[in-house]
C-alpha cells in the first residue's frame, strides 16, 4: 500500500516539520508513505476573484502531474465529509479492499484547492468546519494515518 500527502507549499515551523516526520517514520511500518510538497503560487495584494482562481488552477496543475489514474484521491476540503477516526480507517481500509493500491490525500495551499480538482478526486475530507492552516492539516491528518493503521491492525495507541 502506498499512502502519499499532495500539498502546495512547504512547513515553516520546525517544530511541525518535526512532528510530521516522526508520524511518517511510524507510519512507514504500515505503508510506503510520502509528502510530496509542489511550490505554492504567490498572492498579490489585493487579489481578485480571478486572481485567486488562476492561483488554484495552477497549483492544481502541478498537484495532478503527481496523480495516476488508477490512484484513490481524497481531497481536503471544508465542504467534504467529517469522519471520526475509526471511520477514516474503515474508510481506508475498504479502498484497499476494492482494488487501489495507492491513496492520495490532497491539501490546497493558502487560496484553497481548485474546484475542478476536487470535483475530480473520488471522497472529499473535511477534518474540521473551522480554517486550519495547511502546514497543520498536514500535521493532522499524518496523525490520523498513523491512528488509522493502528485501528486497522487492532493495535493500541493511546497507554
Amino acid at each position: 500500500m502506498n499512502i502519499k500527502i499532495l500539498c502546495v507549499g512547504k512547513v515553516k515551523e520546525s517544530a511541525i516539520s518535526e512532528a510530521i516526520n516522526e508520524y511518517a517514520k511510524r507510519i512507514s511500518k504500515y505503508a510506503n508513505f510520502e509528502i510530496i510538497e509542489v511550490s505554492d503560487e504567490v498572492i498579490p495584494a489585493n487579489p481578485s476573484e480571478k486572481d485567486i482562481e488562476n492561483i488554484k488552477r495552477l497549483e492544481a496543475d502541478k498537484l495532478r502531474k503527481h496523480i495516476k489514474s488508477s490512484d484513490y484521491t481524497i481531497a481536503l476540503d471544508l465542504r467534504g465529509t467529517q469522519l471520526t477516526s475509526e471511520e477514516l480507517a474503515e474508510k481506508i481500509q475498504n479502498i484497499t479492499v476494492n482494488g487501489y493500491s495507492t491513496i492520495n490525500f490532497i491539501i490546497g495551499g493558502t487560496a484553497g484547492l481548485d474546484s475542478e480538482l476536487v470535483k475530480n478526486c473520488h471522497y472529499r475530507l473535511s477534518f474540521s468546519k473551522l480554517t486550519f492552516p495547511h502546514q497543520l492539516i498536514r500535521l493532522f491528518l499524518s496523525e490520523q494515518i498513523f491512528r488509522s493503521f493502528k485501528i486497522i491492525n487492532n493495535e493500541k495507541y493511546h497507554w
